[in-house]
């Protein structure tokens, strides 16, 4: 199946329609503006001699450049590589030498580590953004390449399109590939019980470089031809201020609970009119019931999903009308998803028995860039095991209830242990370190580092948070430490984690600090 090109449709169909409001920047694009800003960029890149399989690095903040640089790879057949910008120079040092860009789209606050990267990992080009400026590089660029055609390559949707790193589990980040078919059939899983159409205002505050941002519902938004409204991150009180604004129009939003969190409790929540808000989508980590129950007294029903960065991501979805009733469930498989619980051989569980989490269907990756062990590890034929461990009711919802791999997710960001206890063993005190995810009120949950120390040695928290700051994004690094004699292991000198967990996070369980 071609990949056909959603944005030039738009233009030739309803070219004055508004496609981008950029808050950030205070401009507003409609879909022949943003088909001719995509052009010259693909006309840029073409004069770089980038090409079909080449990367395109992207290291900003939200704007309307992360959808030029997107679509101008998609018109050329490269692939765009979306950077957090949380992540330290060390950190996307890895990602780049493993990605090998061959141009990297800045901002101007990123200048100096996009200089050092660019030393370290060899990428021939940089081109800064400074907030939508005329006299901005980027804009510059725009400009002088207006009105050329960057030309289209002959694709299909299994070519990729973007590459998002998420943190493996041997605290190597691994690029999962996003084909144009996984972006299409997303729009499709999306658009349909997301009531996404030609209509649709979406406020998008999440970070364009995670898929839940650009996946959700800001993709699906443009392929439906309606207008996705940007802020630079996210605020709790702009936020409900654009929420509540009848100028802006706001029918969808989306956003991990952390915000929905502190949106409710922001002083203007109360009588902000959110009447004009028709989905309002929630995913990335479990939502409690008191975040689902204010928000629905305010008269918004939050729309509950699982994805994962490899599912596009959207995979599982439950329905306003269950949301109450069915309290802590995921939902049901989307529409052109399959999924499956799988005991330990490999058969399918019954009805509230737990299992892992599988998924199938055209919107899964296919693998992750460079890492065919990691690709061949992730699959069983067909079928993509989420690592999840999860339960299905006699309905037919879906519960993830636990985690067989060890990530916990603080404020919507996955955390991989293996990432952080690669730093914590760094330090010359430590003789053996583990990671856990233990609740915390504010971010879902935090990580605890337990360490065992070298004997005669002694290290307090502050230190251990400096060292890993210097190497991690903050939302990585520990939020306390407990000491112990020595790591709980198995006969094979596994650490068993279950047994921190029990330690550390039962209810009855000692205070670390």
């Amino acid at each position: 199946m071609p990949a056909y090109d959603w944005i030039a449709n738009h233009a030739n169909h309803r070219p004055t329609n508004e496609a981008i409001r950029d808050l950030g920047s205070g401009k507003a694009f409609s879909y022949a503006d943003l088909d001719r800003r995509i052009d010259a960029m693909a006309a840029y890149m073409g004069s770089l001699g980038i090409g079909r399989g080449d990367r395109v690095a992207v290291l900003a903040h939200n704007g309307v450049e992360f959808f030029d640089v997107q679509f101008a790879c998609g018109r050329l057949g490269a692939i765009s590589v979306l950077l957090n910008w949380r992540l330290t120079v060390p950190e996307l040092e890895y990602i780049l030498n493993d990605s090998s860009p061959k141009l990297m789209v800045h901002d101007v606050e990123f200048a100096a580590a996009a200089t050092e990267l660019q030393g370290l990992c060899s990428i021939a080009t940089l081109l800064e953004v400074e907030g939508g400026s005329a006299d901005s590089a980027y804009e510059q660029v725009i400009t002088s390449f207006d009105g050329q055609d960057g030309g289209r390559a002959d694709l299909t949707h299994d070519d990729v399109v973007t590459i998002m790193y998420t943190s493996g589990t041997t605290g190597l980040p691994k690029g999962a590939m996003i084909t144009h078919g996984m972006n299409f059939w997303n729009c499709v899983n999306l658009g349909i019980p997301g009531g996404i159409t030609v209509d649709t205002v979406h406020l998008n505050v999440l970070p364009l470089f995670h898929t839940g941002g650009l996946n959700c519902y800001s993709n699906p938004v443009l392929h439906a031809g309606g207008t996705v409204v940007l802020l630079k991150g996210f605020d709790p009180g702009e936020t409900l201020q654009v929420l509540g604004d009848p100028a802006q129009g706001i029918t969808h939003f989306f956003a991990v609970p952390a915000p929905y969190q502190f949106m409710m409790q922001h002083p203007d929540f109360a009588d902000t009119d959110l009447s004009r808000l028709g989905v309002a989508g929630v995913g990335g980590a479990p939502c409690a019931l008191a975040i689902m129950e204010n928000w629905t007294e305010r008269g918004v029903s939050l729309t509950q999903g699982f994805g994962m960065t490899e599912t596009s991501p959207a995979c599982i979805f439950l329905d306003p009308g269950d949301a109450l009733r069915k309290i802590g469930s995921t939902g049901k498989a989307l529409m052109h998803t399959e999924l499956r619980i799988v005991n330990d051989e490999g058969g399918d569980c019954g009805p509230d028995e737990i299992g892992e989490l599988w998924v199938a269907g055209p919107n899964i990756t296919p693998g992750y860039w460079n890492r065919p062990d990691a690709t061949a590890d992730a699959f069983e034929g067909r079928w993509l095991k989420t690592g999840d461990a999860a339960r299905m009711d006699d309905e037919g919802f879906v519960y993830i209830v636990d985690r067989w791999k060890d990530m916990y997710i603080s404020g919507g960001e996955n955390v991989y242990p293996a990432e952080v206890e690669n730093v914590l063993y760094q330090l010359s005190e430590v003789a053996e370190a583990a990671i856990i995810g233990i609740p915390d009120d504010r971010w879902g949950e935090v990580g605890l580092a337990v360490l065992a120390l070298k004997p005669g040695e002694s290290i307090e928290r502050t230190i251990v948070q400096e060292h890993c700051a210097s190497q991690l994004a903050k939302f990585k690094v520990p939020s306390d430490i407990a000491i112990v004699e020595a790591l709980p292991r198995n006969a094979t000198g596994k650490v068993l984690k279950r047994e921190l967990r029990d330690q550390f996070v039962s209810a009855d369980a000692p205070k670390v600090s």
